[in-house]
Protein backbone atom coordinates (compact mmCIF):
# COMPACT_ATOMS: atom_id res chain seq x y z
CA UNK A 1 0.00 0.00 0.00
CA UNK A 2 1.29 3.48 -0.87
CA UNK A 3 1.47 6.25 1.73
CA UNK A 4 -0.98 8.24 -0.43
CA UNK A 5 -4.57 7.26 -1.05
CA UNK A 6 -7.85 8.94 -1.79
CA UNK A 7 -10.84 8.90 0.55
CA UNK A 8 -12.65 6.31 -1.57
CA UNK A 9 -9.69 3.93 -1.18
CA UNK A 10 -10.29 3.75 2.56
CA UNK A 11 -12.57 0.72 2.87
CA UNK A 12 -14.60 2.04 5.79
CA UNK A 13 -15.32 5.49 4.33
CA UNK A 14 -17.57 6.53 1.46
CA UNK A 15 -19.12 9.99 1.17
CA UNK A 16 -22.36 9.49 -0.70
CA UNK A 17 -24.74 12.24 -1.63
CA UNK A 18 -22.42 15.20 -1.02
CA UNK A 19 -23.92 17.13 -3.96
CA UNK A 20 -27.47 16.57 -2.73
CA UNK A 21 -26.72 17.93 0.74
CA UNK A 22 -24.31 20.67 -0.36
CA UNK A 23 -26.63 23.63 0.43
CA UNK A 24 -27.17 22.23 3.95
CA UNK A 25 -23.42 21.67 4.33
CA UNK A 26 -22.69 25.32 3.53
CA UNK A 27 -25.32 26.44 6.07
CA UNK A 28 -24.16 24.03 8.77
CA UNK A 29 -20.44 24.73 8.31
CA UNK A 30 -19.98 28.42 7.51
CA UNK A 31 -16.50 29.88 7.03
CA UNK A 32 -14.88 30.19 10.44
CA UNK A 33 -16.61 27.15 11.92
CA UNK A 34 -14.44 24.87 14.04
CA UNK A 35 -14.43 21.23 12.93
CA UNK A 36 -12.97 17.93 14.01
CA UNK A 37 -12.69 14.76 12.03
CA UNK A 38 -10.69 11.77 10.93
CA UNK A 39 -8.21 11.69 8.06
CA UNK A 40 -9.67 9.33 5.43
CA UNK A 41 -7.36 10.09 2.52
CA UNK A 42 -3.85 11.43 2.04
CA UNK A 43 -2.34 12.97 -1.08
CA UNK A 44 0.81 15.05 -1.70
CA UNK A 45 -1.44 18.15 -1.90
CA UNK A 46 -3.24 17.60 1.44
CA UNK A 47 -5.54 15.34 3.43
CA UNK A 48 -9.23 14.46 3.13
CA UNK A 49 -11.35 14.38 6.27
CA UNK A 50 -14.54 12.72 7.38
CA UNK A 51 -16.08 15.58 9.32
CA UNK A 52 -17.59 14.65 12.69
CA UNK A 53 -21.37 14.77 12.57
CA UNK A 54 -21.43 15.19 8.76
CA UNK A 55 -20.77 11.71 7.30
CA UNK A 56 -21.89 12.75 3.80
CA UNK A 57 -19.41 15.66 3.65
CA UNK A 58 -15.77 15.65 2.61
CA UNK A 59 -13.28 18.07 4.10
CA UNK A 60 -9.99 18.88 2.40
CA UNK A 61 -7.04 20.37 4.24
CA UNK A 62 -4.95 21.48 1.30
CA UNK A 63 -1.27 22.27 1.58
CA UNK A 64 -0.59 25.78 0.46
CA UNK A 65 2.53 26.07 2.57
CA UNK A 66 3.66 23.20 4.76
CA UNK A 67 4.97 24.44 8.11
CA UNK A 68 8.60 23.54 8.76
CA UNK A 69 9.18 20.37 10.77
CA UNK A 70 5.65 19.10 10.20
CA UNK A 71 4.23 16.22 8.20
CA UNK A 72 0.84 15.43 6.80
CA UNK A 73 -1.33 13.59 9.31
CA UNK A 74 -1.83 9.90 8.50
CA UNK A 75 -5.02 8.08 7.58
CA UNK A 76 -7.00 7.37 10.75
CA UNK A 77 -5.51 10.30 12.67
CA UNK A 78 -7.95 12.72 14.37
CA UNK A 79 -7.47 16.39 13.54
CA UNK A 80 -9.16 19.71 14.19
CA UNK A 81 -9.32 22.94 12.28
CA UNK A 82 -11.41 25.74 10.86
CA UNK A 83 -13.55 25.99 7.73
CA UNK A 84 -11.87 28.48 5.36
CA UNK A 85 -13.76 28.02 2.09
CA UNK A 86 -16.49 26.04 0.32
CA UNK A 87 -15.45 24.40 -2.95
CA UNK A 88 -18.79 24.24 -4.76
CA UNK A 89 -17.40 22.49 -7.84
CA UNK A 90 -16.12 19.50 -5.83
CA UNK A 91 -18.61 19.81 -2.93
CA UNK A 92 -15.72 19.93 -0.47
CA UNK A 93 -15.28 21.92 2.70
CA UNK A 94 -11.79 23.44 2.69
CA UNK A 95 -10.13 23.39 6.09
CA UNK A 96 -7.13 24.96 7.79
CA UNK A 97 -5.74 22.45 10.26
CA UNK A 98 -5.24 23.91 13.72
CA UNK A 99 -1.91 22.12 14.11
CA UNK A 100 -0.58 23.86 10.99
CA UNK A 101 -2.07 27.27 11.78
CA UNK A 102 -0.60 27.28 15.29
CA UNK A 103 2.84 26.29 14.05
CA UNK A 104 4.19 29.72 13.26
CA UNK A 105 7.04 30.38 10.88
CA UNK A 106 9.93 30.33 13.29
CA UNK A 107 12.37 31.92 10.83
CA UNK A 108 10.85 35.31 11.75
CA UNK A 109 12.80 35.13 15.02
CA UNK A 110 15.98 35.62 13.00
CA UNK A 111 15.04 38.77 11.05
CA UNK A 112 16.74 41.01 13.64
CA UNK A 113 19.81 38.77 13.73
CA UNK A 114 21.00 39.35 10.15
CA UNK A 115 24.79 39.73 10.23
CA UNK A 116 25.20 37.67 13.41
CA UNK A 117 27.10 34.40 13.61
CA UNK A 118 25.22 31.40 15.01
CA UNK A 119 25.99 27.74 15.58
CA UNK A 120 24.17 25.04 13.67
CA UNK A 121 24.32 21.52 12.30
CA UNK A 122 24.52 20.51 8.64
CA UNK A 123 21.35 18.60 7.73
CA UNK A 124 21.69 18.13 3.98
CA UNK A 125 24.17 18.68 1.19
CA UNK A 126 22.75 19.60 -2.21
CA UNK A 127 24.07 20.78 -5.57
CA UNK A 128 23.19 24.39 -4.66
CA UNK A 129 24.91 24.33 -1.26
CA UNK A 130 24.23 22.89 2.15
CA UNK A 131 21.44 23.28 4.68
CA UNK A 132 22.13 24.09 8.31
CA UNK A 133 19.63 23.79 11.19
CA UNK A 134 20.14 26.91 13.32
CA UNK A 135 17.19 26.27 15.68
CA UNK A 136 14.36 23.80 16.11
CA UNK A 137 12.35 23.91 12.87
CA UNK A 138 14.60 26.56 11.30
CA UNK A 139 17.05 25.68 8.56
CA UNK A 140 18.99 27.95 6.26
CA UNK A 141 20.92 27.48 3.04
CA UNK A 142 24.60 28.17 2.63
CA UNK A 143 24.71 28.64 -1.16
CA UNK A 144 27.79 27.22 -2.83
CA UNK A 145 28.69 27.21 -6.50
CA UNK A 146 30.34 23.99 -7.49
CA UNK A 147 31.24 21.02 -5.33
CA UNK A 148 30.74 21.37 -1.56
CA UNK A 149 34.05 20.57 0.14
CA UNK A 150 34.96 20.17 3.78
CA UNK A 151 31.38 19.83 5.02
CA UNK A 152 29.47 16.68 5.91
CA UNK A 153 25.97 15.95 7.17
CA UNK A 154 25.76 16.02 10.95
CA UNK A 155 28.74 18.36 11.26
CA UNK A 156 28.48 21.30 13.68
CA UNK A 157 29.33 24.58 11.96
CA UNK A 158 29.30 28.32 12.56
CA UNK A 159 27.36 30.36 10.01
CA UNK A 160 26.52 34.01 9.49
CA UNK A 161 22.90 34.99 8.85
CA UNK A 162 22.90 36.83 5.52
CA UNK A 163 19.16 37.35 4.99
CA UNK A 164 15.75 36.21 6.21
CA UNK A 165 12.67 36.23 3.97
CA UNK A 166 9.64 35.56 6.21
CA UNK A 167 7.24 35.63 3.23
CA UNK A 168 9.00 32.62 1.70
CA UNK A 169 10.29 31.10 4.98
CA UNK A 170 13.85 31.32 3.69
CA UNK A 171 17.04 31.92 5.58
CA UNK A 172 20.25 32.48 3.65
CA UNK A 173 23.49 31.80 5.47
CA UNK A 174 27.22 32.06 4.80
CA UNK A 175 30.02 30.03 6.30
CA UNK A 176 31.37 32.04 9.24
CA UNK A 177 34.36 33.97 8.04
CA UNK A 178 33.29 33.52 4.37
CA UNK A 179 31.60 35.99 2.03
CA UNK A 180 28.11 35.83 0.63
Amino acid sequence: MTEYRGPSENGDYRAFGAAEVWPETVRALPVGSPITGEVVGRQPFGVFLSIDGRPEDVGLAEIVRMPPCMELPGVGQRVSGTVVWHDERNCQVRISLREWAEHQDLSVRFVDRVGQTVAGRVTKIASIGYFVRIADCVEGLVPVSGFVEGVREGQDVSVRIVSVDPERSRVILAAAGGGA
